[in-house]
């Protein structure tokens, strides 16, 4: 069954491209399965880079390891853009810069429509500090990836980022929040939308110009990923699954997340001095270092 498309809005104008960036393709819909999923088997099919998927409803939305992303109709901004980065411009193992650039056109798009500014959490999620240690989820972020013979010919990025809950269900009270609720007022999705693709295209051109993404463009992606890092400089807990190839291997690992490398892994350093490099994982915030 195809996806329904959405023909009704009460926010701004749905738009149908973005001017000046490489988002030529934006099409809306009420309900769909993923827009990830959908997505990545258009870019099976030969669909250009720019074109973008956003939804007002997920029924088979994915997170990180296969986990269910759902939400309530209308309240978060669903949204999956594919891109085809030049031949040797990134190559698999800096896909995960692409994710970092979404992240933080996000955060500044969040800043620019509500006045609140998320934070990073390493690696895919956006985050309000809460009262505790535990900061709440805001969004995360999903990247899929199609490659042949090494080369990465096409990359699906996927958000769900919450930004009209009428409330925080009660299981989710204390892990999770919506943009509105923090700051009080309605969200204009539509708006937030175009803002993040328009902070996408100007951190992802500049990966494209790199050479090999190790230039001047992954450089300022690092630096500002640093800057808005809700894990740097936390005691964290990292824990592995089963096919996981971070450095440690150990099912878990506890430490300090001291830095990113050039290629966005997170950088431990456990009780005994030991810098562990980290490509994936799920990441536990435990508290400031002292």
């Amino acid at each position: 069954m195809p996806p329904q498309r959405d023909t009704t809005s009460t926010e701004s104008a749905h738009f149908t491209s973005v001017s000046g960036t490489r988002f030529s393709s934006v099409e809306w819909y009420e309900e769909i399965d993923s827009t990830n999923t959908e997505l990545l088997e258009r870019a099976r099919q030969g669909a250009p880079e720019g074109m973008v998927l956003i939804a007002d409803l997920q029924t088979a939305g994915r997170g990180r390891r296969g986990r269910r992303w759902t939400a309530p109709p209308g309240t978060s901004l669903m949204m999956s853009v594919l891109l085809r980065p030049p031949p040797g411009v990134l190559p698999p193992p800096r896909a995960a810069l692409v994710t970092m650039a979404v992240a933080l056109a996000a955060v500044d798009a969040c800043e620019r429509v509500s006045g609140v500014r998320p934070s990073l959490k390493w690696p895919n999620d956006l985050v309000i500090a809460g009262t505790g240690p535990r900061d709440l989820k805001l969004a995360g972020i999903l990247a899929e990836s199609l490659s042949t013979e090494g080369e990465l010919t096409a990359l699906v990025v996927g958000m769900g980022l919450n930004t009209g809950w009428p409330a925080v269900p009660d299981e989710l009270d204390g892990i999770a929040t919506s943009l509105n609720l923090v700051s009080g007022a309605p969200v204009d999705r539509t708006l937030l939308a175009r803002l993040v693709l328009e902070g996408l295209e100007q951190r992802y051109g500049a990966l494209c110009s790199d050479d090999h993404g190790a230039g001047l463009g992954a450089a300022s992606l690092l630096a500002e990923a640093r800057h808005n890092s809700a894990t740097l400089g936390r005691h964290v807990r990292i824990s592995f699954d089963e096919t996981s190839n971070g450095a440690s291997n150990i099912g878990a690992l506890e430490g300090v997340a001291s830095d990113l490398d050039a290629e966005g892994r997170l950088l431990v350093r456990d009780v005994t001095g030991r810098t562990h490099t980290v490509s994936v994982g799920d990441v536990v915030h435990l508290r400031p270092t002292s």
